[in-house]
């Protein structure tokens, strides 16, 4: 089983930075080059990777999406979350990020995000890095 960050969410649409969790679990891993893949288990979360240097760009990307797949918008799904369902169809269920010399091969304004779309849960995120 690869390593899990465990991800606490405290709204039902928000964005987290779990970059710091990744970088702990490459230091962990001992590996200084390849890749390390972080995947979300979830059907409604999902993950990307964006500025993390200004909030008011996931403030963005989160208004953006609720305006492209609203809520309560006459879905069929019987739950009532069909919102979140898409939204994370969108962001998608993995990252793939480079690893060299023992770090994450990131830009400099880049972060990893988990995005919750049907909070608040506590959710889970798979790291593996070969």
């Amino acid at each position: 089983m690869p390593p899990i960050i465990n991800v606490k969410t405290d709204s039902r649409i928000e964005m987290v930075d779990i970059t710091a969790a990744v970088r702990k679990e490459l230091s962990r891993s001992g590996i200084t080059d390849g890749t390390c893949v972080v995947y979300v288990p979830h059907t409604t979360s999902g993950i990307t990777i964006n500025e993390g240097a200004d909030p008011a760009v996931c403030r963005d990307i989160l208004m953006k999406l609720n305006d492209l797949v609203p809520a309560n918008a006459g879905y069929l799904h019987m739950e009532g979350n069909a919102d979140s369902h898409i939204k994370a169809s969108l962001m998608g269920s993995s990252v793939t990020v480079l690893v060299e010399e023992g770090r994450l091969v990131l830009g400099t304004w880049q972060k990893i995000f988990f995005c919750e779309f049907d909070g608040p849960r506590s959710r889970k995120a798979f790291v593996s890095i070969r």
